[in-house]
């Protein structure tokens, strides 16, 4: 059967795409945050996991605010890439595993969770620069990936305590796949941010640093938070956070760290990277 080897999860600002692609990785500026991934890429390098589940929020390529559905799962040969508006540029699609997708959707359904279920997907910086940043000398990487999409942007979002169950169910839906494949889960966004409005600016490094050791130790404390708890300590699109609690569910095994790494700011956002081994 498949196993889950692993979570990562990691900021996904637009400006990354963009410091990628013009070389900046060894600016002063960006230099401490590219350098808190390299133990994270020698991990991938020694597991070379086969599949990779990338829960992530989408910013309007596949869904807006009139047609949004909480969760939902690609069940694509392939996911194009498209830029949103941040002047990113367009990759090669990255390869979609269609036959994992669909054991992953009735699973899941199976479990009492109504996904929205997508053939077609296209994938923005929420996707692609996690994926760059854990991959970055193969565009597209051979990795297979599934995307599950999660709100985190129009109200009412999903309780953090119902997204470490979906993490939960895509954790036994992969322990039910007969093919012995190795999976990591990455979960996308956050840390403290908020873009807009009166608190525009705003970072919570002590709660972005509880968030951290809560996800290794103790998630149910952060699953005990409700949507507008983390809006409150971690700002509008800090609650982003939700997909790293998604991630660290699928975890069913004894958990424990590989490494961590936090930097601020970057354009205003707290940035982060946990990657956590399943014993």
């Amino acid at each position: 059967m498949a196993r889950i080897i692993g979570a990562l999860t990691s900021s996904h600002i637009p400006s990354i795409g963009n410091a990628i692609s013009n070389g900046k990785q060894q600016d002063a500026y960006w230099k401490p945050f590219f350098d808190g991934y390299q133990p994270v890429l020698q991990w991938l390098d020694a597991q070379q996991p086969d599949v990779a589940i990338v829960l992530y929020n989408d910013h309007g390529l596949n869904f807006f605010l009139n047609n949004l559905p909480t969760f939902a799962v690609g069940a694509a040969q392939e996911y194009i890439t498209k830029d949103e508006g941040w002047g990113l540029p367009v990759f090669p699609a990255y390869h979609g595993y269609p036959e994992m997708s669909w054991h992953l959707i009735e699973s899941l359904i199976e479990q009492e969770f109504d996904i929205a279920m997508c053939q077609e997907m296209a994938m923005d910086h929420a996707f692609i620069n996690p994926m760059r940043l854990f991959w970055p000398n193969e565009n597209p990487p051979k990795i297979k990936t599934i995307p599950v999409a999660i709100n985190t942007v129009q109200f009412p979002l999903p309780r953090p305590a119902r997204c470490f169950a979906l993490g939960k169910a895509i954790g036994h839906a992969v322990a039910s796949w007969p093919t012995d494949e190795k999976v990591v889960v990455i979960g996308t966004g956050g840390m403290s941010h908020q873009l807009d409005g009166e608190r525009a600016g705003f970072i919570n490094k002590k709660f972005d640093e509880m968030c951290m050791e809560a996800l290794l130790n103790d998630p149910e404390r952060l699953a005990r938070y409700s949507a507008l708890d983390l809006v409150r300590e971690a700002g509008a699109q800090g609650a982003e956070i939700i997909m790293w609690l998604a991630a660290r569910g699928a975890l069913l095994g004894n958990v424990s760290k590989i490494h961590s790494s936090y930097h601020i700011p970057i354009s205003n956002t707290a940035a982060g990277v946990l990657a956590m081994a399943n014993q």
